[in-house]
């Protein structure tokens, strides 16, 4: 295995196709592991991951903590740390990370703020993951997501993704679109309303990557023709006008009827938690892979903290 050089996990444009292979043998051995000899049970004892989450979390918070400690770490938590005395008491994110680099090994952190990860990496000895900044990324899921997509696609070529919904706000697609930029041949569809558009600064980096792209409005139009279809939730909560929620809310729905149109090699993707964007009579079809995802995050959680960590 090549020598892993990330210190921090910052931003999906961190990772090389060589640092993807690494961290995605790391995976495999990862759920080998969990599942079989259980030679890596004990490998991070003596170790502490402190979980510094400003905006409620489930999947992403239980998944790092459950990769922790399933590598026999230990773990220091706290749900909102927005509301949690320091924060609530007015000291900033600086001088909580010089804290938290006394008491931890590596620092888990999900914000409000995008740039706040990089802002914490900037001056902490330990390793800081960025569990999701606000509008801008949310490289850990990003990660999975590919992992999910190379394990449907071993070839990573000729592909042709659609990422439907929220994609102006959606941290998890801004992330994936940096990293498929690395792969051979990969055209992606932005299905999205006017209000909800992917950013130019997305669409500047694939064109300058040479990556092919294309708006849509209408997901029925491309649902036959593509090999994944990575749906998302419209963020209420980020929107800055109740007319503009109103207009993307609701507006695509992946019902059985529509996936019957799509090819059975196919797969459905959702980063989770769902609304109403997929319907329940998806989740026993051929296609959806969005709970097998959700489970990914533990192997590539466990990866990234193993090579975050390893002493050598």
């Amino acid at each position: 295995m090549s020598h892993f050089t990330l210190m921090h996990v910052i931003e999906s444009q961190q990772f090389d196709k060589e640092i993807l292979e690494l961290v995605f043998k790391t995976a495999d051995m990862m759920k080998v592991d969990l599942y079989g000899p259980r030679k890596l049970a004990t490998f991070l004892d003596g170790k502490i991951m402190a979980s510094l989450f400003y905006e409620p979390s489930t999947r992403t918070r239980f998944s790092f903590e459950s990769a922790m400690r399933r590598l026999g770490g230990a773990v220091i938590t706290t749900e909102n740390a927005r509301e949690f005395s320091s924060a609530a008491k007015g000291e900033s994110l600086a001088d909580s990370t010089r804290i938290m680099n006394g008491y931890a090994d590596v620092i888990v952190m999900r914000h409000n703020e995008a740039g706040s990860a990089a802002r914490a990496a900037e001056i902490s000895n330990i390793p800081i993951i960025n569990a999701g900044d606000g509008a801008g990324q949310h490289p850990t899921q990003a990660l999975l997501d590919m992992y999910t997509i190379a394990d449907a696609f071993p070839r990573m070529a000729d592909l042709k993704i659609a990422l439907v919904g929220d994609l102006r706000y959606g941290r998890t697609v801004r992330s994936l679109s940096y990293l498929l930029s690395k792969y051979e041949n990969i055209e992606i569809i932005f299905v999205s309303p006017s209000v909800c558009r992917m950013e130019r600064d997305i669409k500047d980096y694939l064109d300058k990557y040479r990556v092919p792209w294309r708006e849509e409005t209408d997901l029925a139009k491309v649902v036959e023709d593509v090999d994944c279809v990575y749906m998302t939730r419209i963020q209420q909560e980020r929107f800055h006008s109740v007319e503009d929620f109103e207009e993307a809310a609701g507006k695509y729905i992946l019902t059985s009827e529509l996936v019957g149109k799509m090819k059975s090699s196919s797969i459905i993707m959702h980063p989770l938690p769902r609304v109403d964007e997929i319907s329940v009579d998806v989740d026993d079809t051929v296609q959806a892979r969005y709970f097998e995802q959700a489970q990914n995050g533990l192997y590539i959680r466990m990866a990234l903290l193993y090579l975050l960590l390893k002493e050598d």
